[in-house]
């Protein structure tokens, strides 16, 4: 028989991981606050939808999870939580704080079940493409057992440290990124102040130590001010907020990423909270 997994919250990042799963022949269960998603994903690929996370997770061996904020990784995973039998395994895909995973993590303890927490980085296409970087936090035991699971959907799968250590690393993540799509945007409008091709100067460019993901896989759409698709500029404000909260808690100096939050700022006022994060741009 093929090993239960359920999987919880159905976004543009769940749906197809959660597809994988079942491709890989896992029996999934999935659940979604919209039934409609939930729906959706059944007659898309098999398997079966819940009401609730606890219903989801009843049986299960893994409970994989990706939702919102902390709010909702405290509020979902707490009724997974409560579905889930003792040596069950709770992944959480959240891009959330190293506080919430600590404190699930804890929760799950006491109740005698694993807890990794596993933000992903990659985006849509990578999680459509089976192709995501895994970040995790937790014990060596119970990310050795959710490792398979994870590499469904994953190129790379790595534990960091203990809980929280993967959730860390995202921030590390994020604020690499917050930089270097700030760096990029300025380079291609002064390409074009100054007279430029910019696709040209970034096929020059990005041949030598300025190449970067984001200059591949993002300058293009940049200089044709294209943003409707990626990562939205709502997300990466509230994950450069947690970076920022864990920062000031640490002790850790963010200039460039406290600056270049408000320049995202600037986009959500400019109607642009649903564009990609390279929308930067056009605040230049």
């Amino acid at each position: 028989m093929s090993r239960k997994v359920a999987f919880l919250g159905l976004g543009v990042m769940g749906f197809p991981m959660a597809g994988h799963l079942r491709a890989k022949g896992y029996d999934v269960t999935v659940y979604n606050r919209t039934p409609a998603k939930s729906k959706a994903w059944v007659e898309k690929h098999g398997g079966r939808a819940a009401a609730t996370p606890s219903d989801a997770a009843s049986g299960a061996e893994f409970v994989m999870m990706c939702v919102g904020n902390d709010h909702d990784v405290r509020e979902v995973g707490a009724a997974a939580l409560s579905g889930m039998g003792k040596g069950s395994v709770l992944v959480d895909h959240t891009t959330a704080s190293a506080t919430v995973a600590r404190e699930l993590h804890a929760a799950a303890a006491a109740r005698g079940i694993g807890f990794v927490d596993a933000p992903v980085s990659g985006g849509q296409a990578g999680a459509e493409n089976g192709k995501l970087t895994i970040m995790c936090g937790g014990t060596e035991a119970d990310f050795s057992r959710a490792h398979p699971v994870m590499e469904s959907y994953a190129r790379a799968v790595t534990l960091l440290g203990g809980p929280g250590a993967g959730q860390l690393t995202k921030m590390v993540n994020q604020i690499c990124i917050a930089g270097l799509v700030q760096a990029l945007s300025e380079g291609i409008a002064f390409a074009e102040k100054a007279g430029l091709d910019p696709n040209r100067v970034i096929e020059a460019i990005s041949k030598g130590a300025a190449q970067s993901w984001q200059m591949e896989n993002r300058a293009g759409t940049m200089a044709k001010r294209e943003f409707n698709f990626g990562f939205a500029v709502d997300w990466m404000r509230k994950d450069l907020s947690i970076c920022l909260d864990e920062a000031r808690q640490n002790g850790a100096r963010l200039p460039v990423t406290a600056l270049v939050d408000q320049f995202y700022a600037d986009v959500q006022k400019a109607g642009g909270n649903r564009w990609d994060t390279s929308s930067l741009i056009v605040r230049l």
